[in-house]
């Protein structure tokens, strides 16, 4: 791509990679242009983790403070029956990341605080998706729902993990494994009674609920149980609701308050389904895939930080093809994903039993759950618990220096 001046390059997704991409893009002299389905920026979202890598890619872009300042306060994980008792917990420590990282904050928050970094930089658009692209040696033609034709360099997919784009684009390279459970996210409201504790409640039934501290004066709560259907995902939300009343009647704790809470805000209540995304190969002539959209898993842990280093390094080998008269992007593409595709490959694989061994449906099997619980949470395993299955840190790639993919770098 050497000689060209400030090639354009749609961004597809507008929460997390989507603006992170945007950012190195353009540090690393392309236009960038961030699409967004939704019709505004996304508020709404969960607690989320920044581990391992992603450490230094937040501090490389300087963000690092601005995350710190806005901490869920999260104090730990505690384990309860369904009357409350806390029967096993860990609690967070300082500098290490454990089920409450170093590093927790809303997804909502995290977009915003990227997407300010782009402000008056970037063009970003609301309410449009890609509904088809024609690739040619020298460009790709992109169709909008909305009627728009236009002509980029290259088209980035920085979407979610059911990414429509990437089903449209690459589906010969897609391959999505259901995983067998359906997730209900939502914020209800804290009571003075509360505390700052992320709680985890198994019981019977493949049942579970947990609830989860945020820096806004609410809480972030789920549900989940298992499910090989997608059809949950379709209803209206007042039918979900409804099904998840039946399904966790007598379920015990708070489960009531919370499914209320969810009632009560619509707003940002959302379903998910747990599935698992595999692609062949992360990019497809002129088209690339980052993210969620390209290995998505579902709440591992690693989905942020894997996020947050799969933009920085597509962003710099992107710049490197950019300076480079014998490289191209077909160059940089195969570079991202020798560099990163072990260390994702792993970060995907989940724990043997998993999900269904955190979601018992007898009274034997929840015993079972709660004495693998004790047993994570000892001393003596804690560590190599919180290597090996919490955060997956495998494989990490060294990262490249990519000097101008840092905040204080001066940049033309």
């Amino acid at each position: 791509m050497s000689g060209q001046s400030r090639p354009r390059v749609l961004v597809t997704g507008g929460s997390i990679a989507g603006p992170a991409l945007a950012w190195g893009l353009l540090r690393e002299g392309f236009e960038p242009v961030v699409l967004e389905r939704s019709p505004r920026q996304r508020s709404a979202g969960q607690n989320i983790d920044i581990r391992g890598l992603g450490h230094e890619v937040v501090r490389r872009m300087g963000i690092r403070d601005a995350v710190l300042d806005r901490l869920t306060g999260e104090a730990g994980t505690r384990f309860i029956r369904a009357d409350g008792h806390v029967y096993a917990e860990i609690p967070r420590q300082e500098g290490q990341d454990g089920p409450t990282a170093e590093l927790e904050i809303l997804r909502g928050q995290l977009a915003e605080i990227l997407l300010d970094r782009i402000t008056d930089q970037v063009e970003v658009r609301y309410g449009d998706f890609v509904t088809g692209a024609d690739q040619d040696a020298d460009g790709i033609d992109v169709r909008f729902e909305s009627g728009l034709r236009e002509r980029f360099d290259l088209l980035l997919i920085a979407e979610g993990r059911s990414s429509r784009s990437r089903r449209l684009l690459m589906p010969e390279q897609t391959d999505y494994r259901d995983k067998g459970l359906t997730v209900a996210f939502g914020t209800i409201d804290r009571r003075p009674e509360d505390d700052d504790w992320w709680y985890f409640m198994t019981t019977t039934q493949g049942r579970v609920v947990n609830a989860r501290p945020d820096n806004l004066g609410t809480i972030r709560a789920s549900v989940s149980f298992p499910s090989r259907s997608s059809d949950f995902a379709t209803l209206p939300v007042p039918a979900q609701l409804a099904q998840l009343r039946d399904r966790f009647r007598g379920a015990g704790w708070q489960t009531d308050r919370i499914l209320d809470g969810f009632a009560s805000r619509p707003e940002e209540f959302y379903t998910d389904q747990w599935g698992q995304v595999v692609m062949s190969s992360w990019s497809h002539g002129r088209i690339g895939v980052v993210g969620d959209a390209a290995w998505g898993s579902g709440p591992t842990g690693m989905g942020t930080t894997l996020a947050l280093v799969g933009v920085h390094v597509l962003a710099g080998e992107l710049g490197r093809s950019l300076r480079d008269p014998d490289d191209s992007h077909h160059g940089a593409f195969t570079r991202y994903e020798q560099l990163l595709r072990r260390y994702v490959d792993s970060a995907q694989g989940l724990a043997p039993g998993m999900p269904r061994l955190m979601h018992p449906k007898t009274s034997a099997g929840l015993a079972v759950t709660r004495t693998l619980h004790r047993v994570v949470t000892s001393g003596l395993l804690r560590p190599i618990v919180e290597k090996a299955v919490i955060t997956t840190q495998k494989h990490e790639p060294q990262l490249s220096e990519y000097p101008r993919l840092r905040a204080d770098a001066s940049v033309l």
